[in-house]
């Protein structure tokens, strides 16, 4: 199949990266791999984007830290980049929103996309393409025109199975996420996704756009361990970026004081969504895993 009759994909991965890890990289090589080969896509492009202060999860620390530590990650990446504007919306921003944000922002610079670059926005239009768009949170997704890049999430098995958390998520941000977007979601040890999606009739309802992909070169590095490693003095090094572990410890970002960060602040999402808890009626047709350990392994990628 030609270059020009493949759907070109740009990879969207959600998250704390608190802090960014090696793991959090091989997520993006692991899944243009395996969109590549199906000979249906063409990944052009990888965005990180950290989640904003206003998320409040337990040892999260400023986004500003987490922002630079990821931007350090990706200084030597033909490909990835680090997207700010969720970092920097004073209020937590659900994740289809986000999604809603980079389509609209590629249907918008398509006229302006030049030949050899999936890069949309010329220098200095980024203020000028906030200004104006404030309001795509309220409108339905289009769906991309013809030449328009897709954007697709990009996630971890950890992160499928939080969609069975109680209050987490909304029913139809699900449900929109899967169909009008679609999921790259790496597999490992441990998480049998495909058993998820069978027991859920709003995944398994659009699993043709739901990729999973086998990650057979196994990694246990996750956020968690890492912070708890530094919390000890223990040596995180080849677990991130050369450069991430001298700008962490050259601020010393990781200790047990930055860990009760948050405590006993109710996470964003639940609180948002507890009002709408009897109405939604989504979790019931998923097995539901235990919500302290869906929480405490949701950044493990």
């Amino acid at each position: 199949m030609e270059n020009s009759e493949k759907t070109e994909v740009v990879l969207l991965a959600c998250g704390s990266f608190n802090p960014v890890t090696n793991m959090h990289l091989r997520l993006f090589e692991l899944a243009k791999d395996y969109m590549n080969a199906t000979g249906k896509f063409r990944v052009i492009k990888g965005i990180i984007s950290p989640v904003g202060d206003a998320y409040k999860k337990k040892g999260l620390i400023s986004a500003h830290h987490r922002v630079i530590m990821a931007e350090l990650a990706t200084k030597n990446s033909r490909w990835v980049e680090v997207d700010t504007w969720e970092s920097l919306q004073k209020e937590w921003i659900e994740t289809v929103k986000v999604l809603r944000y980079h389509q609209e922002k590629l249907e918008a610079g398509s006229c302006d996309r030049q030949q050899d670059s999936p890069v949309l926005e010329r220098p200095g239009q980024k203020r000028k393409w906030v200004e104006q768009r404030q309001d795509y949170s309220q409108k339905k997704p289009l769906e991309p025109r013809k030449g328009v890049p897709k954007v697709m999430l990009l996630c971890g098995a950890d992160f499928l199975e939080s969609f069975g958390v109680p209050n987490l998520w909304k029913s139809e941000d699900i449900a929109q996420i899967v169909e009008e977007y679609g999921l790259v979601c790496i597999t490992r040890a441990g998480n049998d996704a495909q058993k998820f999606i069978y027991e859920s009739d709003v995944l398994w309802k659009h699993q043709n756009n739901i990729h999973l992909v086998d990650e057979w070169i196994t990694n246990d590095i996750s956020a968690t361990k890492i912070r708890r490693a530094l919390r000890r003095g223990q040596s995180i090094r080849y677990l991130v970026p050369d450069l991430v572990q001298e700008y962490i410890e050259k601020y010393n970002l990781y200790s047990p004081e930055s860990e009760e960060r948050n405590v006993g602040v109710i996470l964003a999402p639940l609180q948002r969504n507890a009002a709408e808890a009897n109405s939604n009626n989504f979790s019931d047709d998923i097995t539901l895993v235990g919500r302290e350990r869906t929480m405490e392994n949701e950044e493990s990628y």
